[in-house]
């Protein structure tokens, strides 16, 4: 009998993910360190970079069509394969999101309880002082959270000079503090994006939200386009790009393929990618949308995972709706990163202390970081190779 085990276990095939060494930049495995992304000037050699590293910016519509309709379990195998190419996958980005302004957007997202379109429970509300939102950041920072994000209820900046300075400072005292830092605030004029970049800004949030087919169903206020100018914006200015969608609008499967499809072609893939699950909000006209199967959110990240394969997929709002063991199938399909704290918006999110019980009881790990200098090693993997070595 342990002869035939023996047998069989020689015929088994090993998977090992090669060791991703440290590039020129300074980036290393398990980093969320792409928060300086190259100039645009410097766009072609980005590109042939990416190339050779396997990074593609040439995929057909129908090639990822074809690896979401592909049969799950073998999708999430090929996943999880990528993902330990290009990052550390015992490392969860724990991310804060605060509102810094709440409600009264002239935007008619269809999802939204903060459109004034709409009679919602939330209340609009002004800008939030500077000093709450640093002490939400330092207790954000105490709970183990490396990116602290900040967004406000606004189409765009048009006539909020007083406000934009305002949050000028924020971006610099939470910079100052050794944590990323994210802002959401609408469209963006280049300008604007540049003096984000000066006082600090790690990354700026901008959703597709879907595919260019389904977007005009779901928000009629603001194009396609004018997001893609925004997005192009804040690559130029040197800000990393994160930029996903919401799963639930009342969209078909080509639509979140046409989601990711189009990020794919982007001159650098978003740093980051979040996959939101709506969360019905009364009032609003998706009040009434069904649940989203979680077999569509591992789908979609999944996907996501392989034709973005160095970008941070971030499981989003509507996490808290779906179980520790569903969670945990997604973080195998590729998902690195969560939201995590108090609130997120104006939907419920997950508690710090829950969360890091939970990444425990799976061996995972927060990431790091960029601005610290911890040991990037794999728990275990030096004692690994040294035993090899021996």
């Amino acid at each position: 009998m342990a002869l035939r085990l023996s047998l069989a276990a020689a015929r088994r095939p090993v998977v090992a993910a090669p060791r991703v060494a440290a590039a020129s930049t300074g980036a290393v495995r398990g980093h969320a360190v792409a928060v300086d992304p190259t100039p645009a000037s410097s766009s072609s050699s980005s590109l042939a970079s990416d190339a050779q590293s396997g990074v593609r910016h040439n995929w057909k519509r129908a090639e990822v069509q074809a690896i979401y309709d592909g049969p799950l379990m073998e999708t999430i195998f090929r996943a999880a394969s990528v993902h330990r190419l290009h990052h550390d996958a015992s490392r969860i980005q724990l991310c804060t999101l605060m509102n810094i302004k709440t409600g009264g957007c002239t935007e008619d997202c269809k999802y939204c309880s903060q459109s004034s379109s709409y009679k919602t429970e939330t209340k609009a509300s002004r800008l939030v002082a500077i000093e709450p939102v640093l002490e939400a950041a330092r207790k954000a920072k105490a709970n183990g959270s490396t990116r602290f994000c900040m967004g406000a209820a606004w189409r765009d900046l048009a006539g909020k000079k007083s406000g934009f300075e305002k949050i000028l400072k924020m971006v610099s005292e939470v910079r100052a503090m050794d944590m990323e830092v994210c802002t959401t605030l609408g469209m963006l004029s280049p300008d604007q994006a540049k003096r984000l970049k000066e006082a600090g800004l790690s990354a700026y949030n901008h959703n597709l939200d879907t595919s260019r087919e389904f977007y005009p169903e779901v928000i009629t206020t603001r194009s396609y386009d004018d997001r893609l100018s925004t997005i192009d914006a804040v690559r130029n200015a040197g800000i990393s790009v994160c930029s996903g969608g919401i799963l639930g609008l009342g969209e078909k499967a080509e639509d979140r393929v046409g989601l990711i499809w189009e990020v794919s072609h982007m001159p650098e893939h978003p740093e980051s990618f979040p996959v939101n699950t709506l969360v019905p909000i009364e009032g609003t006209p998706l009040e009434g949308n069904d649940p989203v199967p979680v077999q569509t959110v591992l789908r979609t990240i999944a996907t996501a995972r392989i034709v973005l394969p160095k970008s941070i997929i971030r499981l989003a709002a509507g996490r808290h709706t779906f179980s520790e063991t569903e969670q945990a199938m997604a973080f195998m399909a590729g998902a690195n990163a969560i939201f995590t704290g108090e609130t997120m918006l104006t939907t419920p999110c997950t508690g710090w202390d829950a969360d890091k019980a939970m990444l425990d009881r799976w061996g995972l790990r927060g990431m790091r970081s960029f601005e610290d200098k911890e040991s990037v090693e794999v728990p275990g993997e030096a004692k690994a190779e040294a035993a090899v070595s021996a």
